[in-house]
């Protein structure tokens, strides 16, 4: 992808992958309105930004992602809101990128619930007490690290270009 284009979609995307952050750390929820602003965000942008091919290729994408995690998503391996949220994020994704992004979310989910783990029992957790993330037991907020997985996707293609 080039910079230019990454830098576009990052900065276009980047208020939908922290509203999905947050809505699902603090409501254990990816609000549809979140996901919906992250695929429309694509399907107005993307034209200017792409040709038209690709971009119908990166929308058939969305498509696959989606029937894909509604499937995990029946076989209760995954929520609906995080399932809803990876499909809106296929486009954004160049198809022969996949092994950096499945790398990239590996590790920023480690990283997401360890220093979610460790704000939870440090003061730190005053800042927001009411969030449901830190006394849900067994889940864990995927929005955090689905959103930062994203954005640092897209912030690398801007800074070092495809």
């Amino acid at each position: 992808m080039p910079q230019s284009v990454a830098l576009w979609l990052f900065l276009a995307s980047l208020p939908a992958c922290l509203w999905s952050a947050w809505s699902d750390l603090s409501a254990m929820k990816i609000r549809n309105n979140a996901v919906l602003l992250l695929a429309g965000v694509f399907v107005i942008a993307a034209p200017f930004l792409m040709p038209l091919e690709q971009v119908g290729w990166q929308l058939l994408q969305l498509i696959v992602v989606l029937l894909v995690g509604m499937v995990m998503n029946g076989a209760g391996l995954i929520g609906a809101g995080d399932a809803k949220f990876t499909a809106a994020a296929a486009p954004y994704v160049m198809l022969g990128d996949w092994k950096l992004v499945v790398m990239l979310f590996a590790t920023v989910t480690l990283a997401a619930v360890a220093s979610h783990r460790l704000a939870g029992v440090t003061p730190l957790r005053k800042l927001a007490p009411e969030w449901e993330s830190w006394t849900r037991k067994g889940d864990f907020p995927m929005g955090l690290p689905l959103g930062i997985t994203l954005s640092l996707y897209l912030l690398i293609g801007a800074v070092y270009g495809g």
